[in-house]
Formats: structure tokens, C-alpha cells, sequence
């Protein structure tokens, strides 16, 4: 075959080889449309625009991955992201230039500009093309490297550009890298940095009311990353969101956080601290990831089995959270005070507002009408404006939210945000099972995840004389921690008691002991007395003078319970001092 004959052969073939490109890169952007996964180049232009360039250096000539060149600076709407051609208008010189490989010729050098880890085709897109329908892994090429404040990375889509693009944006107004020299602020979220930069500005007016004098932009910036930001993350970091949001970073989830909070005041109407927010998102996303058997099983449980029949959080739920939250010196920060609407609700709140001056704890009240008309009636207003005003004589923080419907209802879906319930017992459940089906005190003991206090109108919170009702259970063991926490930070007596039955011995009350004394606690009173439980419990209270009881809910798991009754059940009917139940 003569030479021209070979050229010729040689270019026919890269012909064909280019229109099997094309069939490619059409099947390549179908993909991409129903994905939703950009394949397209990234422009030079649009990328240099918004990455202002601080120094150029010129690297020579090198061997380059082709896999790392993302981009062109005249072409990239003539190939996709893999440099395949989308146009039959660059068949010619497509197929020019692989027939010059095919003829044995070679090619000069591309060239192309640096931006951190990627590369932007100036001259030479065509060799790149074809280089890649060769499979080669590397080309040959003059590189010019570009430098930003914020290079590029070889995965950055066009979504990821634009968020470093104003990353840079936000660094070039704020010099923050240059403060901060470690800070990384990089999100995959777009427009939010406008939120960093106003809660800058909120920070520089705060610093400058509390100094009295002005405050510098650089000043601001520092404080507001020390003492605003860098707080948050270091929560986000010892909680593990970030393996519950892949791809996503750590500024992504302060964004999120930040909005959480605001979505959950206001559906609260109570104000709520990042702690809280920061487990309430990462609970949320780990239920959102459970499997959806589980999710479809929990659906079907809870359309044929009525609420009265379901149990609430496993034992141990409450001090889970209190250990990841870092409240193991200070259990209880908000309490959660239910107002039915009459006078004696405030002879409880003079109570509550002793036990959250000791530790400046907060008040969440809660008060429940009827009808959604009435959330903006004089009762309910009068109610908001007298604690309000019954707090701040005390010196204490409170926020009271009013709600419709089911008084009991409202108590659970807002307890997680507290750390402890406070009721006041008017009607204590009777002994009945057809009225235990209705009570709403039992349902909120079976089903509440928070500790709860309950308070018979009349008596007075002065837990100087403790006694702890244990029988080795989960929820006694819960129980059991509260008491050992309240007898370290207050002087108290606590006396622990054990009833033996068929399921409880002697073992229980030495292991309560080892607890305890673990603890560094040695004046602790222990008494081992026999069944009936409640008969041992109110007997024991009387004997060794307790004003305060703590114990562990419903030993019964619900159905069992409505038939058989529990012993919390009689004790809170006959025990006239508060009491404490813990799961």
C-alpha cells in the first residue's frame, strides 16, 4: 500500500472512530440529564473571573494526567467533561489530528493553565480528545500554573466551582485565611456565605457595645471564628455529624444548624441552645437513614396498636443524651413546667423557681387550651405575662409557649427539648384499668423521655431527706444516677431501699451500694425490707422521714400494665411529697 493510500485508510478510520465518539458523548449527556450530574468542561473564563489570580509561574514542559485536565479556555462547550466531542462540526480536524498519530507524526505539546489540582486546555483540545480515545493515561504539555486564594480540586463540578468562587469571594472581603491561617470555611451550599458575613457584622456591633469603642473589621472576624463559630464545630466534631452528612462540610453543617435552630424556636416558641439543636439534627438524620422495613414496621405498629399500648424511649435515652451533650455536672439546665390554668399552678412555680435558682436553670412553660382560637386569648395572654414577669422578679430565665389540644400530647412532643418535666399531681391515677386506659399521667409516664417531676398541689420541694426506691431494673438504675448526681452536688440524706421479690434480692442493693460509694459517697442509709412493694416504699418514706422520692417508671410494659397496675401507680396516690420518675 502506498503511502497515500495508508494516510488515507488511516484517516477513514478516524472517521469512523470519531462518529463512535459522538454516539459516546450523546449517550454521556443523556446520562447526565437524568442524573442530574453535570459532564460538562469547565470554563477558564467564568473560572478565572470569579478566582482572581494572585501569581503565575511558568512550569515548562511536563507530562500531565489526562484525567486532571477539567477544563477549557475557548472549547469547553465543543466536548464533555471526558473531552468527548459533541459537535459533528469537529469531525475534520478531530479526525486530522488522530490520522497524524496513526501516520506515526506525533504532536507538539499542548498547553494549558494550572489552577491547583486542575488543568484548563489554552491550546490543544482536539490532541486531548484524541489522546483519551487512545486511552493513553498522561500527554505532554507546557504548564502554566495560575494561583488562587482557593485552588481547585479534580472532582469540582460547576455547582462546587461557583461555591469556591464565592468561598474566594468571602475570603477576599474578609482576609480570613490570613487571620485564621488553618480556617476552613469551604461549603457545597451556594449564596450562604452572605450568612457568615452578617453574622460577622452582628459580632463586630456586639464587640463594640461591650467595649464601648469601635471595634476593626479584622478584630471582629477573629472573635466571631474564635468565639461563634469554632464552638459550634467543636460540637459538630464530638457528636460525629459529619458521618451522618457525606459530602457535606463541616461550615455546611454549621449552615444547617443554624437554620435547625431558628425552624425549632419557632415551632417552639421557646429559645433553644445549639447544644440541643446539634443532637436534635443528628438524631434526626440517623432516624432518616434507618432502613425502610424498620420505618414501614414502625408505620404498621402504629396504625393497629393504640398509643396507650406503645412504649416511649428504651431506658438510659435521657442520660445518653445529658453524657453526649457534656451535662454530666448539671442534669438538668431546662425544665419543662405544665400549666393547667388555675391558681395552684403557681404555688408549683414559687417551687421550680427555688430549684432553678441553685444552678440558674431556665423554665420552659407550657400551657395547653383547648381550641387554636384560644392560643391567642386574655387567659392565655394573662398566663404569659404573669411568668413571665413571676420569673424575672426571681432572677430567673423564662419562655412560655401556649398550645392547643391535648394537654399530655403537648407535654411529649416538646419534653426532648428539656431535661426535666414538672407536673403538678392533681389527679392521681386510681386503681382501676379501664381509667389507668385513660389517664394521661401514665401515658406520660410510659411514653416520656425525660425524667419527670411530679408535685401534689400543697407540697414543697425541699429534698433534704432522699429516698431512692431501687430493684436493679434499667429505669432503676437511671434513677440511681440522678440520686448519686443530686446527693454529690447538694447536702442531702439519701436513703436507698430494696424490696425483695421473686426478680429483685439482696444483689440489688449491694450493687446500688458500689455505685454509690464509687462515687465517693459513704453516708449513704441502706435498708433491704420484704414485698409488697408499695406497702415497703410508703412505709420505708414515713420510717426514715423522706420528703423526696426518686424512682424508676412503670416496672409493666404497657398492655401488661393496664391490666395489672404498677407500683408508681399507688405510690403516687398515697406519697404526698414530690417525686421523681426516671426510665
Amino acid at each position: 500500500m502506498t503511502k497515500y493510500a495508508q494516510h488515507k485508510a488511516n484517516y477513514n478510520t478516524a472517521v469512523q472512530d470519531f462518529k463512535q465518539a459522538r454516539k459516546q458523548a450523546a449517550m454521556q449527556q443523556l446520562i447526565a440529564r437524568l442524573t442530574g450530574k453535570s459532564v460538562e468542561l469547565l470554563s477558564y473564563e467564568e473560572v478565572h473571573e470569579q478566582f482572581p489570580s494572585i501569581d503565575k509561574v511558568e512550569k515548562g514542559v511536563q507530562e500531565i494526567p489526562l484525567d486532571a485536565i477539567v477544563g477549557s479556555v475557548g472549547r469547553y462547550e465543543d466536548f464533555t467533561r471526558t473531552f468527548l466531542p459533541k459537535h459533528d462540526g469537529n469531525e475534520e480536524r478531530w479526525a486530522r489530528v488522530k490520522t497524524a498519530v496513526l501516520d506515526m507524526k506525533g504532536w507538539p505539546p499542548i498547553d494549558v493553565y494550572q489552577v491547583g489540582e486542575a488543568y484548563f486546555v489554552l491550546d490543544g483540545n482536539h490532541r486531548v480528545s484524541v489522546a483519551r480515545q487512545l486511552g493513553s493515561e498522561s500527554i505532554t504539555a507546557r504548564v502554566t500554573e495560575v494561583k488562587t486564594r482557593v485552588p481547585l480540586t479534580l472532582d469540582d463540578d460547576p455547582n462546587e466551582v461557583i461555591c469556591k468562587a464565592q468561598y474566594a469571594s468571602f475570603l477576599e472581603e474578609t482576609n480570613l485565611d490570613r487571620v485564621c491561617p488553618d480556617c476552613d470555611l469551604q461549603m457545597t451550599f451556594t449564596g450562604q456565605y452572605r450568612v457568615l458575613k452578617a453574622q460577622i457584622a452582628a459580632h463586630r456591633r456586639w464587640l463594640e457595645s461591650q467595649r464601648g469603642e469601635s471595634a476593626s473589621e479584622q478584630e471582629a472576624v477573629i472573635s466571631w471564628h474564635e468565639n461563634v463559630y469554632m464552638p459550634v464545630v467543636k460540637m459538630i466534631r464530638e457528636q460525629g455529624i459529619l458521618h451522618h452528612f457525606s459530602n457535606r462540610t463541616e461550615t455546611d453543617i454549621y449552615i444547617l444548624l443554624e437554620q435547625h435552630q431558628e425552624e425549632l424556636e419557632e415551632a417552639l416558641d421557646w429559645e433553644i441552645d445549639m447544644e440541643t439543636a446539634v443532637y436534635d439534627l443528628a438524631e434526626q438524620e440517623s432516624q432518616r437513614r434507618e432502613r425502610g422495613i424498620v420505618r414501614l414496621g414502625k408505620r404498621l405498629l402504629h396504625a393497629i396498636v393504640p398509643a396507650e399500648f406503645t412504649d416511649g424511649p428504651a431506658p438510659g435515652h435521657w442520660r445518653k443524651r445529658q453524657l453526649e451533650e457534656g451535662r454530666e455536672n448539671r442534669l438538668f439546665a431546662d425544665y419543662l413546667v405544665a400549666f393547667r390554668g388555675v391558681e395552684s399552678d403557681w404555688d408549683m412555680l414559687d417551687q421550680v423557681i427555688g430549684m432553678a435558682q441553685l444552678d440558674h436553670d431556665r423554665l420552659l412553660g407550657l400551657h395547653v387550651v383547648p381550641r387554636a382560637a384560644d392560643k391567642e386569648g386574655a387567659q392565655a395572654k394573662q398566663i404569659c405575662e404573669r411568668f413571665e414577669a413571676y420569673c424575672k422578679a426571681h432572677g430567673v430565665v423564662g419562655e412560655m409557649a401556649i398550645e392547643s389540644g391535648n394537654i399530655t400530647d403537648a407535654i411529649l412532643r416538646r419534653a426532648a427539648w428539656a431535661d426535666l418535666v414538672v407536673i403538678s399531681l392533681q389527679y392521681p391515677p386510681v386503681d382501676q384499668p379501664l381509667a389507668r386506659l385513660g389517664s394521661g399521667l401514665i401515658k406520660l409516664v410510659q411514653r416520656c423521655p425525660q425524667p419527670i417531676l411530679t408535685l401534689p398541689i400543697g407540697s414543697k420541694i425541699l429534698m433534704d431527706r432522699v429516698l431512692l426506691a431501687y430493684d436493679g431494673s434499667p429505669k432503676a438504675d437511671e434513677a440511681l444516677y440522678v440520686a448519686t448526681y443530686l446527693k454529690s452536688r447538694w447536702p442531702l440524706d439519701l436513703t436507698v431501699l430494696t424490696v425483695e421479690t421473686e426478680h429483685t434480692t439482696s444483689a440489688a442493693l449491694a450493687r446500688a451500694r458500689r455505685y454509690i460509694e464509687a462515687h465517693g459517697i459513704q453516708d449513704a442509709t441502706y435498708v433491704l425490707r420484704e414485698r409488697p412493694i408499695a406497702e415497703a416504699v410508703l412505709e420505708t418514706a414515713v420510717a426514715y422521714n423522706n420528703n423526696y422520692l426518686i424512682m424508676g417508671g412503670f416496672g409493666f410494659r404497657p398492655v401488661k400494665h393496664i391490666v395489672l397496675g404498677s407500683t408508681v401507680e399507688r405510690v403516687l396516690s398515697e406519697f404526698r411529697y414530690p417525686v421523681l420518675i426516671c426510665r
